[in-house]
């Protein structure tokens, strides 16, 4: 939840190789079957961003060395959709020149309602949907709208559905109407229906925000500093994890977690630091096998947990795949690349593991244009 969706209440309409054979590192690449460097490894696993309207030559010679996995797009990158379309053929063509022959991960935050980057659909707001007559079929137009949209602008990554359960109307994630309901059948069943219809157009949808902001009050904000919600590890699994079964059932190709603390499961770091969250509820209880992605990494939450590159370590070391460097800054997306490296080279993050991260990462690319 990076500040863009709840610090401002915007309708963005416009506005060397390692040597690591046995792990499968050394040949990543598909094609060229050469071996990548550390940094290169590592940008495997960060999305960048960049401020303005023009991605700038530091993010394109990222690119081009390899050392970036994709890039998300908010408003200030957007004026209109030939603008972007022409952004997008520059940065294809610089992955072009890259070692690393997959798509680049190009994706946004098109929920609908007041959280869209591109013009058009989905028009009505997830709250909209999960009131209207018949929720599942208004939420399967809203992925194929959502889809059809995207994929129309070259982006290929949609960072939706919403699979929050809100508890009181008007609460932190409610206000911006981006909960279907407060009902968890029925936010199981639009996510579903949403992220089946989305991913039939070759956009990947994310569900978000594992295992759930929907009990977070009004002020809870984890773009500003730490939350903490006490919920019973009964109400999480019954109520906040709900809709996540069937969404991973409908084949669900990312899934991002909260920055929120969640003491029956973790009583020290947020839900995307945590092993405990991220490999035992989602991979272990729940059985999610693709790629797990961060929420921003400079938000307020993980204010506690020192420099980019340590927060992402961290992330990394719980089994986060793709860490979210969205603070419009090429340099951060660096210095992540870099404390990835490092802990890589360090053994602070083990080979196996890391990847393992990188070949659902490069699967999930190899899977779409």
């Amino acid at each position: 939840m990076r500040e863009s969706l709840f610090g401002r209440r915007e309708v963005l309409l416009g506005g060397a190789g390692l040597g690591l054979a046995a792990s499968g590192l050394r040949r990543l690449d598909p094609v060229r079957r050469t071996p990548l460097s550390p940094r290169q490894l590592a940008g495997q696993r960060v999305i960048f961003s960049y401020p303005g309207l023009t991605p700038p030559s530091s993010l394109l010679r990222q690119i081009s060395a390899g050392e970036a996995a994709g890039v998300i797009f908010f408003g200030e990158n957007i004026s209109s959709e030939a603008q972007i379309a022409s952004v997008i053929r520059r940065l294809k063509a610089a992955n072009a020149r890259s070692p690393v022959r997959a798509p680049l991960l190009l994706m946004t935050d098109q929920e609908g309602g007041l959280v869209r980057r591109l013009p058009g659909a989905p028009v009505l707001s997830q709250k909209q949907i999960g009131r209207s007559a018949d929720p599942a079929a208004q939420a399967a137009l809203a992925g194929t709208g959502a889809g059809r949209n995207l994929a129309g602008a070259g982006m290929n990554v949609n960072l939706a559905p919403v699979l929050d359960v809100y508890r009181q109307a008007g609460n932190f994630i409610e206000q911006f109407q981006r909960s279907y309901s407060n009902s968890p059948r029925i936010v199981a069943d639009c996510g579903e229906a949403f992220i089946a219809a989305q991913q039939r157009t070759g956009v990947a949808a994310t569900a978000k925000h594992f295992p759930g902001l929907g009990a977070a009050a009004t002020s809870q904000n984890t773009d500003l500093g730490p939350v903490t919600l006490r919920l019973p590890r009964a109400a999480l699994r019954s109520v906040d994890e709900r809709p996540y079964p069937p969404a991973i059932t409908a084949g669900v190709k990312l899934i991002m977690a909260s920055w929120a603390v969640y003491p029956a499961f973790d009583s020290k770091r947020p839900a995307g630091l945590s092993s405990a969250v991220v490999q035992r509820e989602l991979r272990g209880r729940l059985g999610f096998k693709g790629v797990t992605i961060t929420d921003a990494l400079e938000a307020g939450a993980l204010s506690p947990y020192g420099s980019y590159a340590h927060r992402a370590v961290l992330a990394a070391q719980a089994g986060m795949d793709l860490l979210l460097a969205s603070a419009r800054d090429v340099g951060q997306g660096q210095a992540v690349v870099t404390g990835l490296a490092t802990a890589l080279g360090n053994g602070t993050l083990g080979a196996a593991a890391f990847a393992a991260a990188v070949k659902r990462a490069t699967a999930l690319r190899l899977s779409l244009h």
